[in-house]
């Protein structure tokens, strides 16, 4: 009894004497551990306003692409530090960090089609082919561009429809930007019979041309003879106006032409497109050449 007895005490002893030192080793491994996520947490939230205030500094990045590599930043940190305090516990991180590995492309090959539209996102954002407000137009979709995500671009059509494009679909195809510079050109093209007088519609597109002050100097309007035809010649009136104004001034332009030649006629509507050219029987209409959507 009294041997069980000294046994009993002998093993609550050591087992005491074994606690008492794994309360030591991993106390100072739990304290480093604190230590380490402290300064591994504050040192990524530096690091991560820093890295956002130099790409806000650079020209061209867009506020979008500067908080996403901001969070990328700042979770691999966090990430570094997790596996570091793992480590502080005699965990082996290097299988920590295979099985991340393994994790990262199973998850990449999952979300192939996502992944291809953030990286299409994250290449509009920095070469920017077109910004927000902008007017653009693509083999699939058209509108003035609302927002520019990391996976989908916001667009208004022009007849007021909302629609989301996935940036994939923007990337890997050509895209006119209807905005962005600052001038554009039009064209108006009339027929004018063989036995009108030629000099006189030139003049006087011309004049109607120099007549709108939203018509551009520089390059000059211009008006010259585009083809012949059996019965008529067709005249284009070339000219440049200001991005903003093309759509007012080359709608103008148009009820311009037409009533100038109603009052004296001397050309008649260009009738190419649709049937062969009439000679002029005194009345006469003006046409667009090629109307484009806006």
């Amino acid at each position: 009894m009294e041997q069980q007895a000294a046994d009993v005490f002998l093993a609550t002893r050591t087992a005491l004497s074994q606690a008492s030192a794994l309360a030591v080793q991993y106390s100072f491994s739990i304290l480093g551990a604190l230590i380490l996520l402290v300064i591994g947490w504050t040192l990524a939230g530096f690091v991560s306003r820093w890295a956002y205030e130099g790409l806000s500094r650079i020209h061209g990045i867009d506020e979008t692409l500067a908080r996403f590599f901001t969070n990328v930043v700042r979770y691999a940190l966090l990430i570094l530090v997790f596996i570091t305090v793992l480590g502080q516990f005699g965990v082996q991180t290097a299988s920590i960090i295979a099985a991340l590995g393994a994790a990262g492309l199973a998850i990449g090959l999952a979300l192939q089609g996502t992944l291809q539209n953030i990286a299409a996102g994250i290449m509009l954002l920095i070469l920017r082919p077109f910004r927000v407000g902008e007017y653009i137009e693509t083999s699939s979709v058209a509108g003035t561009v609302r927002e520019i995500g990391l996976f989908a671009t916001e667009l208004r059509t022009g007849d007021g429809l909302y629609r989301l494009a996935p940036n994939s679909t923007l990337w890997n195809t050509p895209i006119t930007n209807f905005s962005r510079e600052p001038t554009r050109r039009e064209e108006l093209k009339i027929s004018v019979a063989h036995e009108d007088d030629i000099d006189l519609a030139m003049e006087r597109l011309m004049g109607l041309a120099r007549a709108d002050s939203r018509v551009l100097t520089s390059p000059a309007p211009s008006v010259f003879i585009d083809s012949l035809g059996d019965g008529a010649m067709s005249v284009t009136l070339r000219y440049w106006a200001k991005t903003g104004d093309w759509w007012l001034v080359s709608r103008d332009m148009v009820k311009r032409v037409k009533l100038a030649f109603d009052k004296n006629p001397a050309a008649e509507p260009d009738a190419s497109d649709a049937a062969p050219p009439k000679k002029s029987n005194g009345k006469a209409t003006a046409e667009k050449s090629t109307q484009t959507r806006q």
